[in-house]
């Protein structure tokens, strides 16, 4: 009878290892690797924007238990234990606890649709209106821009003007061509003159500012071309929302007691 004893012991050992084994990945050196890492690693990547497919379990499987066994030896050798090592896990666990600090105050604060139109709404009141496609040639001092207004009058090309004498090395070899844009982006000066010129019509005397002597030229206007919401609302939630952090950062700064 005692010979049929071990089957069944062994049977009923089984019985009971079999769900524990199953929580496992692995068995590294005796010490048990439970597939709570895997489920933990995956769940970090997803949270990083990596979703972890069927394909990749055999992967996570394999890097925790490489983890485990590099663990292992470093333990071993008595890595765990120095002081230099104790300091790094020190600012990890800072730098983790203030990172789930930010995101459960971002879950707290969200960016709202209201908080998105009025962004948008003030974007739109800022840069609406007219837009201005000008050409200007920059020199350093009046009697340059008075001479080249002069030869204007003679028939001389603006553009190639531009390209030999501009002093601003970003329109000047594009034959002074400054693009679309709003008239507030310029310095007053230049805008107060922009804005009095008609289509295709070159200021008559020199426009002086910070930057030297302008001769502006006016190519065309037109209403400006704004994004729609849709196509910024991301941008713009995104915005706000690193506003509200650091608005958030700036007021636990201000109230706490630092001596």
């Amino acid at each position: 009878m005692k010979r049929y004893a071990l089957p069944a012991v062994s049977a009923l050992v089984l019985s009971f290892a079999l769900p524990v084994f199953a929580q496992n990945v692995a068995i590294v050196n005796g010490k048990p690797v439970p597939k709570a890492r895997v489920d933990a690693l995956a769940a970090q990547l997803a949270k990083s924007g990596r979703p972890v497919g069927a394909e990749m379990e055999g992967q996570l499987k394999e890097e925790v238990i490489t983890r485990e066994i590099f663990m292992q030896e470093a333990q071993k050798r008595g890595l765990d234990a120095s002081d230099d090592f104790k300091t790094q896990m020190e600012l990890a666990r800072q730098a983790l606890l203030i990172r789930e600090l930010l995101a459960d105050q971002q879950k707290k604060s969200p960016v709202s649709e209201a908080e998105i139109q009025a962004e948008y709404d003030k974007f739109v009141s800022a840069n609406g209106g007219k837009e201005y496609r000008a050409r200007h040639i920059l020199v350093e001092k009046e009697d340059e821009a008075k001479a080249i207004i002069a030869s204007l009058k003679k028939g001389g090309k603006f553009e190639d003007i531009a390209k030999k004498q501009s002093k601003d090395p970003g329109s000047g070899a594009n034959g002074g061509d400054l693009d679309w844009a709003n008239a507030a982006s310029y310095v007053p000066e230049f805008s107060q003159a922009l804005i009095k010129l008609n289509k295709g019509q070159t200021t008559q005397a020199p426009v002086k500012s910070q930057f030297g002597w302008h001769v502006i030229r006016l190519d065309d206007v037109r209403q400006a071309q704004l994004p729609k919401l849709e196509d910024v609302k991301p941008q713009i939630a995104e915005q706000l929302q690193r506003q509200k952090l650091a608005k958030f950062q700036e007021d636990l700064r201000g109230k706490a007691k630092v001596e």
